[in-house]
């Protein structure tokens, strides 16, 4: 309910208010001149007045998102641990917030820096380390892409921080970037492991390859085989995983962020480019 009236709230134009800080001195600017708003908008005034007075600058070092410049983060899949909802909803600002309950992602965070939730990079907007919390904001595009949007509050979401340089890679390379959803088909223990099967699209499914690497909610996973004829593919988890994840507590039928190899995406456009051919002609 609050996912879907978000998302057609947001498809209306929002016209950006005008300064509230005057900036120079009394004159009138020509009827003609165009003044750009950050959002690309333009806005066509017949006069606008500007009015000098007394104001502080905001501090330098003051959160400022540009949501202009896409932030580039990189994960390893390895699921750092399970957050829970606190609380999701349209915020008094008009956007898509998610407050999260956790631990050991705050350790050391600060504001823009970059976390995974079910295997989805969003940017930390607020935290609150005494009340073990943070919040992140959601676009109406990420509500669309991926199953983000089925959350509630007590659900729990897989979490892990942007790697470091000093990182120790134990996964494999996962930007965030979620490609699309699947959905749960299967599930079935053996002995104390359990097999989980999962349907997608042929979009996706064609980037997905046995024993090649996917994230699955954002857990690096292994591929164990691909039916094609069904537009599926599995993989086991093992006790320790089972216990870390929020995978498990899945039911069939229920949605998961899927982000495929990277390295496939990029193969296939080299092929599609004529790149290989152009190296045998040459």
């Amino acid at each position: 309910m609050f996912v879907s009236s978000y998302l057609t709230s947001a498809s209306r134009t929002i016209k950006p208010a005008h300064p509230k800080t005057p900036v120079c001195n009394l004159h009138t600017l020509p009827c003609r001149t165009n003044l750009k708003s950050n959002s690309n908008t333009i806005l066509k005034l017949s006069s606008l007045t500007f009015f000098s007075t007394t104001h502080s600058p905001k501090p330098k070092h003051a959160f400022r998102p540009n949501h202009n410049i896409p932030v580039r983060s990189l994960f390893t899949g390895i699921v750092e641990e399970m957050g829970d909802v606190k609380q999701l909803g349209i915020a008094d600002h008009g956007g898509y917030d998610m407050i999260i309950r956790a631990t050991t992602v705050l350790e050391g965070v600060n504001l823009g820096d970059s976390i995974a939730v079910n295997g989805t990079c969003l940017t930390v907007t607020h935290f609150d380390t005494q009340l073990s919390e943070f919040t992140v904001g959601l676009s109406p595009e990420t509500l669309r892409k991926t199953s983000l949007s089925e959350l509630e509050p007590g659900s729990l979401v897989n979490l892990e921080r942007a790697v470091q340089p000093v990182s120790r890679m134990g996964g494999h390379f996962v930007q965030g970037h979620v490609d699309g959803t699947g959905e749960i088909v299967s599930k079935e223990p053996e002995g104390d492991s359990l097999w989980v099967k999962v349907k997608t699209t042929p979009e996706l499914l064609r980037f997905i390859v046995p024993k090649g690497f996917i994230a699955v909610d954002g857990t690096s996973l292994t591929v164990v085989d691909v039916f094609d004829d069904e537009g599926c593919f599995n993989f086991m988890l093992v006790a320790y995983t089972q216990q870390k994840i929020v995978i498990p507590l899945k039911k069939a039928g229920q949605k998961v962020n899927l982000e495929v190899d990277i390295l496939g995406k990029y193969v296939e456009r080299l092929l599609r480019s004529g790149f290989v051919d152009s190296i045998k002609a040459s």
